[in-house]
């Protein structure tokens, strides 16, 4: 009688948490849509009243505002581990190139939580998406559908200041440990004179990474963290530097996994 009870208990506690799993995975990504969509609305109503330099300069802060507290709310949660502190040590500013593998959706919400003057660039699909479009226009974000564009909008931007945040697989990890470097990063970063920080995201899953279907629930808890590599200066070869650079986080993760 016990052990039945202790059984029916047991089942009872499983369907509890599988069901709180559930409610704060998709709540939190309920929620972080509806933000998403307000700002991208309150973005379109500002992009054509502010200056260029000041209206951009508010929506990166005001996307941090937002990825901030959703990181906060979803390691309350208990099912998510997050160390971003490593990042902080570029919150000071200075102009860079922030390159980080792409093993997932979440990376640019854990990059530009930490990061308050951080330009990306975007997909251009993504960009005109209703849920960011407005508030990625207001923030500066580069459209990638043209290299050339793409390349000179980025390198005035850093030498005006920004940080940019690229990554130089080009889109999500499909083969592990890292995609073919792409070059464009290195070409920007020749231009402009700015270095290349390396930044390695580790994590225990494959959640919303290439491929994963949106309803299907990951093993909790998931766990982020994020570090940084060795900052470069790009000054000859870039085809060489890109190859350099890849063979790096190669080794890197290579070595984590060794340990």
């Amino acid at each position: 009688m016990i052990n039945t009870a202790t059984r029916s208990w047991g089942r009872l506690a499983t369907v509890l948490r599988s069901l709180y799993e559930y409610v704060v995975l998709y709540g939190s990504l309920a929620l972080f849509g509806a933000a998403g969509l307000t700002y991208t609305i309150v973005g379109a109503v500002l992009y054509p009243l502010l200056p260029r330099r000041s209206g951009a300069r508010l929506g990166r802060l005001i996307m941090t505002g937002i990825f901030r507290p959703y990181i906060v709310i979803i390691k309350a949660s208990g099912l998510v581990q997050c160390d971003l502190s490593a990042l902080d040590a570029l919150a000071g500013g200075e102009a860079v190139i922030v390159a980080p593998n792409h093993p997932s959706l979440i990376d640019v919400v854990l990059i530009g939580s930490r990061l308050t003057n951080i330009v990306c660039i975007m997909k251009a699909n993504i960009q005109d998406n209703i849920l960011f479009g407005g508030g990625a226009r207001l923030a500066g974000y580069i459209r990638n559908d043209s290299t050339g564009n793409m390349v000179r909008t980025s390198v005035a931007e850093l030498k005006d200041g920004s940080q940019l945040l690229i990554f130089p697989e080009g889109t999500r990890t499909t083969r592990h440990p890292v995609n073919k470097f792409k070059s464009a990063f290195a070409l920007i970063a020749r231009r402009s004179g700015v270095p290349v920080q390396s930044v390695f995201i580790e994590s225990n899953t494959q959640f919303l990474g290439k491929g994963w279907p949106l309803l299907k629930k990951p093993q909790f808890p998931l766990i982020y963290k994020v570090t940084l590599g060795k900052r470069f200066e790009v000054t000859g070869d870039t085809k060489a530097f890109v190859d350099d650079l890849e063979k790096y986080y190669r080794e890197h993760f290579a070595e984590k996994n060794c340990n």
